[in-house]
Order: C-alpha cells, then sequence, then structure tokens
C-alpha cells in the first residue's frame, strides 16, 4: 500500500511524504503506482517550473519512498502558488484513493 502524509502547518502545506508500493498489478503495470507518482512528480515539477520555491526532496534510489519540504521563507506570492499547487495534487491523490483505497491512503497532519 502507498502511504501518503500530508503536513501542515495551519492551512499551509509544509511537506508531504510517499512511503511504499501499491501492489495493484506487477512493477511496471501498476496503475495505481504510475497515477500516484504522475501526480505527485507532476505537482513538484509545476512548482519548479511556475515558482521560485526550492523545496527539499528525499527518495530511495530505488523507488518506494518520497519526501518533500516546502521552506516557510518562500515568497508570499511563491508560496501561494506552491500550495494551489499542491492542494490540486491532494485533490488528484484523493481521487485515487476513492477508486482504489485498498492501494493508497492518504493521511493528514
Amino acid at each position: 500500500m502507498i502511504q501518503v502524509i500530508i503536513e501542515r502547518d495551519g492551512k499551509r502545506i509544509k511537506a508531504f511524504q510517499m512511503d511504499g508500493h501499491a501492489d495493484w498489478d506487477e512493477s511496471g503495470k501498476d496503475l495505481v503506482c504510475a497515477g500516484a507518482s504522475a501526480v505527485s512528480f507532476g505537482a513538484v515539477n509545476a512548482v519548479y517550473a511556475l515558482t521560485a520555491a526550492e523545496p527539499v526532496i528525499e527518495q530511495s534510489p530505488d523507488g518506494g519512498y518520497l519526501r518533500i519540504d516546502f521552506p516557510s521563507n518562500t515568497e508570499p506570492a511563491d508560496d501561494e502558488r506552491v500550495q494551489l499547487l499542491l492542494e490540486g495534487m491532494i485533490v488528484s491523490l484523493q481521487t485515487i484513493e476513492r477508486e482504489y483505497g485498498q492501494y493508497i491512503k492518504i493521511t493528514f497532519k
């Protein structure tokens, strides 16, 4: 199962973490894993492309673990864009969770 943890400071998303594998299908054919990965990496790529924010990324070289921390010292206008992109990511991940809840779980802290 993919465990997604969204960490907030008040309403602000300060970090998210994805850990584990969906095991919906074999590696290379796992649509749940592919969808969750595409959504999360797409959001991070959008943060880099559309803002000056510099998130701190930690990931395992063989997959299965991703953690992104979003510094609180980001310029306010950029941080607002970052937050909007991350909220969009959460909506997409929740859509996956609604359909495939036995393979992905989202927790808010």
